[in-house]
């Protein structure tokens, strides 16, 4: 017999097991609609090739690529950035060197994304006072803040008029006050539904003066929006809406002191003209997927997604990088050693993706664009989700999860964990429930409606802070969240699956 004959024998041998097996399949109807809660029974064949692929992830490994991902020189990874362009290269080159065919359009490892980056205009942007036969040019983040209630472009002028408490204000007294600004007794809160009121009166806004009684100065309670609103933002900024722009404690302090005595209703023999801009450009984004083909003819059409996203919070204002090694480098190198385990455990029935989403810290951008347009190779479609973020920190036996039985959507996935965790060193397993819908797993829920799973070791003290660093990372425990999610994929190769 011919080497080349030996070899064809051995594996018609080898896949005999299987191909008798696949004859008895039964192909599940709809999997994105499956919900019952239990799986057949399943002979395991493949014990030995489970005990290569938690062999393949190695502390070591999982050590070094958390250093790259989470360095200095990527600059915290920000959605978009140079930063997270080299990350998700450097996740292709794992994902080709490994053989995950590309799991995009195209033959693509990179399903991109388009949104808009709205940036301010801060020459465009200031307000101006006039008042007593003078004018002053205010600065935003200096000598006036906005409430973020109403970012969108706008330029507006008018009066001022003594409003007082604006809580007590009525609405025949709003509609009084119409086309023009309501300055508010120092340190007024303005409510939401008390601003929506005035703005159906016509109120340009409200002009609200520094409380000399406060504790805190009007500058330090409104430097997180002003840093907010200075950085770009992929967020689109709110159209509408009444602007709320409190006044420098200094500003505040000689305009009251020229007022005197007022009256709800007063005139004041003031103008004030604000002008707020933002500029608009697209940018491209990317989410990182690659595709771990599965082996039976009918199961390989049934995609197991798991993700975890890979970008971060970039730089402060102060220029402190923030690395984000633990959210979510830990995630991002979590599935990077999952690859690994793939690679050597050979292909599972059914089809594996991995995908590394870009912008969640930006509202879950990254995997809404994807799950609101998926995209999978013909025929194939997305059975179940499992998401990672935050895996490496906090009791190093202690792992979170959601859903738990306390939700509805409690599904084969958590069970599956709950009866492995012991394995893999984990004693306690938290319900991270309070944070369903706070990471990317929601969106493959909603948008899909497949069963998801989220699997978190909860906030510390460094979350998004510069001090969120490598050397702060339980590499231990990040191996064992990435073995554990194996052990999860190997029995979710059973004949039939019911979630």
């Amino acid at each position: 017999m011919t080497r080349t004959c030996l070899r064809t024998a051995a594996l018609l041998a080898a896949l005999a097991p299987f191909a008798s097996a696949a004859t008895h399949l039964r192909q599940v109807e709809s999997p994105v609609k499956v919900t019952a809660v239990q799986a057949s029974g399943w002979s395991d064949p493949r014990a030995d090739q489970l005990e290569r692929a938690l062999a393949a992830i190695q502390v070591e490994k999982v050590k070094a690529d958390i250093h790259f991902i989470a360095s200095d020189d990527m600059a915290g990874r920000d959605s978009p950035s140079p930063g997270l362009r080299i990350a998700a290269r450097f996740i292709r080159s794992r994902l080709e060197r490994l053989g995950f065919t590309p799991g995009a359009k195209n033959r693509s490892y990179f399903h991109e994304y388009s949104l808009t980056q709205h940036t301010l205009d801060e020459t465009g942007s200031f307000a101006t006072l006039s008042f007593g036969g003078e004018e002053q040019r205010l600065m935003f983040g200096v000598d006036y803040f906005l409430s973020p209630n109403a970012t969108g472009n706008r330029d507006v002028s008018g009066a001022l008029v003594y409003g007082g408490d604006i809580a007590q204000l009525t609405d025949e007294q709003l509609a009084e006050m119409a086309g023009k600004w309501i300055l508010t007794a120092p340190g007024a809160r303005a409510s939401r539904r008390g601003s929506s009121t005035a703005e159906s009166a016509g109120v340009l806004g409200y002009v609200i003066p520094a409380d000399p009684q406060a504790e805190t100065s009007v500058a330090e309670s409104f430097a997180r929006w002003v840093q907010f609103m200075q950085r770009p933002s992929l967020q689109a900024p709110r159209g509408g809406g009444m602007p709320s722009i409190n006044l420098s404690d200094s500003l505040s302090a000689r305009l009251m002191g020229r007022l005197g005595d007022l009256t709800v209703g007063q005139a004041l023999n003031a103008n004030l003209q604000e002008s707020w801009k933002v500029d608009a450009k697209p940018v491209v984004l990317e989410n990182v997927c690659g595709l771990w083909v599965g082996s039976d003819a009918k199961l390989k059409n049934e995609v197991i997604i798991l993700s975890a996203h890979y970008d971060h919070v970039g730089v402060n204002a102060a220029g402190e990088i923030h690395n984000g090694a633990d959210d979510n480098g830990s995630g991002t190198t979590g599935l990077l050693a999952i690859a690994e385990a793939l690679e050597a455990y050979g292909p599972m029935r059914r089809s594996v993706m991995l995908m590394w989403v870009s912008a969640e810290e930006k509202g879950l951008l990254g995997s809404a664009a994807w799950t609101k347009d998926p995209w999978l190779p013909e025929g194939m479609q997305p059975l179940c989700n499992v998401n990672i973020d935050m895996i490496g920190r906090n009791a190093p036996h202690e792992l979170g999860i959601t859903p738990t039985k306390d939700r509805s959507e409690y599904n084969r996935l958590t069970q599956l964990v709950e009866k492995h965790m012991n394995a893999e060193g984990f004693t306690k397993l938290n319900s991270a429930d309070a944070y369903w819908g706070r990471s990317d797993h929601a969106n493959f829920s909603k948008n899909l409606g497949i069963p998801v799973a989220f699997l978190f070791s909860d906030v510390h003290e460094d979350y998004h802070k510069p001090t969120d660093d490598p050397e702060k990372i339980d590499y231990s425990k990040l191996s064992r969240v990435a073995r554990l999610v194996v052990r999860v994929l190997h029995d979710l190769q059973a004949d039939e699956l019911r979630f």
